[in-house]
């Protein structure tokens, strides 16, 4: 056997799945053996093996062993003559076996070598090679001074960053997520270190292995991505305490230069502890203060328009006026869970301010000295109302990131890169998923030869040599890969050239079933649309539906009007019934919305929905449906637009649907202009 690779997996099945695609890819030619040790996932990550990936050697544990136990698990089985150690959340090349098996045999002198890895953006990922955690280099990785001073060689030595990452040599250590190690190596040294759970297992392996007078290679000439930490996130182990307590252990069991090495290597991690402890407060800290802030301008506010100016009441007051009812409301919020996972939601936010009002209300029956006025308190009241939700809708409409984004019909501008039967799939895939905001512009092909054809009314924009140009051109945020199409050398050298732009790049495996990214995993697979509570069927939601149409009807139609609503071919944005003022009559009669189902939609007689009496909501002058009509939408596609929007309501989409409208006229307008002129 000439090649054993060892996978140890934890709840990352959807990245394994993709790992192992791309290990089967790059062991075509070689006699190779892949064994995964699955430490007690309860993803599914072992049955979707069984299923997917029969010729995998599988072993399950039934506990999480720890990285450093399982890999010797598998290394007790393998036989292969060389072996690589590898992250289940790792994509290779083709060629990454073959260049590290030659350059071993061309290297006799080499024990165990990594390869360059990138992180998903392209950039390079600085643990690929490593020196040892002396006293003091700990001390500049733990205080951070080796990022201060990346091209220092006192400062800058734990990650090496002063040396070209586009050269080959050697080092002292190198990422545990790919390690090529001889089998020979193995049997001297032994393997893996158990009592470093996760962290430093790598860097103690390193070292024995140089003791051993093995050399330590990082060889530049092959690559792999490395979507980093994702088993970490699925657990809930304390990360910064289990890397500080490997670097403790490490220090300890090969460095002994006495208590001033121990002094300075503990304080270190102390300064390291406390700045991570301030950051991760401080997150919080700035919505806090924010919202402290704005409760008290309420109250300012609130007294000069009941008043005609601040400071009426005696000074004795503010101090509690500006401490107590802003801890009051805050305390209730945090109660809610809107300083932590609910951090942007409107309706909790609303609920805690009613509440603290109350509370704030009643308090000045029993503390009359401070029950200045009830009208300072009902408008301040009013405008905290206005205010602390308020600025967290704005900020969810105007948050660019993906999890903020993932239900906003303002799609990321996406790109897939390769087309064929795979290509559209995908396409009428995430079309299907319209919560998961992405705004498919076009397609890049593997070459030129088809630029400017159209799939399912979608153009081909470009090719992967030209890529860098249509992602500037099309404003793109996210890339999407289709393995079925392109090669994994090709997906790390597109990374790799468009690496210094502002761009997620995702990873879709053969399979379909997921959108793999750096931030966070989409799943594909249809989602049953029956037993829904829709939001649209909610008496509340069509009685606050009702008030809005009323009152931004008006507003609407004026911006319309402004626009220009007879611009040729903008008619099928929206349903005319009998022109502008009758439409503006039929919404205040509540025969007409402004956002709905196109009447199209409503009409067709063969729909299962309809047959099945859902209510969808009254016919929109503007809807999901309406929005996408540049896109070639099927039946299906229609409908499951309309189901998204049923089941979805609320006032936020349907203002993120009016404000798509307007901004598609306003294009519209400037393309028409264009082309007179």
């Amino acid at each position: 056997m000439k090649f054993s690779v060892i996978i140890i997996n934890y709840n990352v099945r959807a990245f394994l799945e993709n790992c192992l695609l791309s290990v089967h890819r790059a062991c075509e030619s070689i006699q190779s053996e892949i064994i995964v040790v699955d430490n007690a996932s309860d993803d599914g990550s072992a049955e979707m093996v069984k299923q997917k990936f029969p010729h995998v050697k599988l072993i399950v544990n039934e506990n999480n062993i720890g990285f450093a136990a399982a890999n010797n698990q598998a290394l007790k089985e393998a036989k292969g003559e060389y072996i690589l150690l590898l992250n289940p959340d790792t994509i290779l090349q083709e060629d990454t076996i073959r260049v590290m098996v030659n350059f071993f045999n061309k290297s006799p002198d080499v024990g165990l070598a990594g390869c360059k890895i990138l992180n998903p953006d392209g950039t390079l990922q600085l643990a690929c090679r490593r020196s040892f955690p002396t006293p003091w280099i700990a001390f500049t990785k733990i205080t951070g001074l080796n990022v201060v001073f990346p091209k220092s060689k006192i400062f800058g030595k734990y990650n090496l960053a002063y040396l070209s990452p586009d050269e080959t040599y050697e080092v002292d250590a190198v990422s545990g997520s790919f390690m090529f190690v001889r089998r020979d190596v193995y049997g001297q040294v032994g393997g893996l270190d158990e009592q470093f759970f996760m962290y430093g297992e790598d860097l103690d392996w390193c070292f024995r292995i140089k003791n051993h007078g093995w050399k330590i290679y990082y060889v530049h000439s092959t690559q792999v991505i490395h979507f980093k930490g994702e088993s970490v996130r699925r657990s809930d182990i304390d990360e910064i305490k289990v890397f500080h307590q490997a670097m403790r252990h490490f220090v300890n069991k090969h460095f002994h230069y006495g208590i001033f090495s121990d002094v300075i290597l503990h304080l270190g991690i102390a300064i390291r502890e406390w700045g991570v402890f301030v950051i991760k407060i401080s997150k919080h800290l700035r919505t806090i203060l924010f919202d402290y802030l704005l409760i008290n301008i309420s109250i300012f506010l609130a007294e000069y328009f009941w008043f005609g100016r601040i400071f009426h009441f005696p000074s004795y007051a503010y101090p509690i006026l500006f401490t107590v009812p802003a801890i009051t409301l805050i305390s209730i919020m945090y109660k809610f869970g809107i300083y932590s996972r609910r951090k942007l939601s409107i309706i909790p936010t609303v609920y805690s301010v009613i509440i603290g009002y109350i509370i704030l209300s009643a308090l000045t029956f029993f503390f009359k000295q401070y029950g200045f006025s009830r009208m300072v308190t009902g408008i301040s009241g009013i405008l905290t109302i206005v205010l602390l939700p308020g600025w967290r809708m704005i900020a969810r409409l105007a948050l660019r990131s993906p999890e903020h984004r993932k239900h906003s019909i303002f799609g990321r501008r996406t790109l897939i890169v390769g087309i064929e039967s795979s290509g559209e799939k995908l396409l009428r895939r995430l079309r299907a998923r319209v919560d998961d905001g992405y705004d498919v512009i076009g397609f890049v092909d593997v070459n030129r030869k088809r630029i400017g054809e159209k799939i399912a009314g979608v153009e081909i924009l470009g090719s992967i040599d030209n890529i860098g140009k249509v992602i500037d051109e099309g404003k793109v945020s996210e890339v999407i890969f289709s393995t079925n199409t392109i090669t994994y050398a090709d997906i790390l050298s597109v990374i790799g050239r468009t690496k210094n732009r502002s761009v997620n790049f995702r990873v879709v495996p053969d399979s379909m079933d997921v959108i793999i990214g750096k931030t966070h995993i989409d799943y594909l697979d249809d989602i049953p649309l029956v037993d829904i509570d829709y939001n649209i069927n909610q008496p509340l939601n069509r009685f606050i539906k009702r008030i809005f149409d009323v009152a931004a009807s008006p507003i609407f139609f004026v911006i319309l009007y402004v626009i220009g609503l007879a611009r040729e071919n903008s008619k099928k944005l929206w349903i005319i019934k009998g022109g502008k003022i009758t439409l503006f009559q039929n919404i205040l009669r509540g025969e007409v919305s402004l956002v709905g189902p196109p009447m199209s939609f409503l009409t067709l007689g063969n729909n299962d929905a309809t047959k099945n009496f859902v209510y969808f909501g009254k016919e929109g002058i503007t809807g999901l449906v309406q929005i996408n009509y540049h896109d070639e939408l099927s039946k299906e596609e229609i409908e499951k637009y309309n189901l998204y929007y049923a089941k979805n309501q609320s006032l936020i989409l349907d203002i993120e649907i009016l404000l798509k409208t307007i901004i598609m006229l306003l294009k519209h307008r400037e393309n028409y202009g264009k082309n007179r002129s």
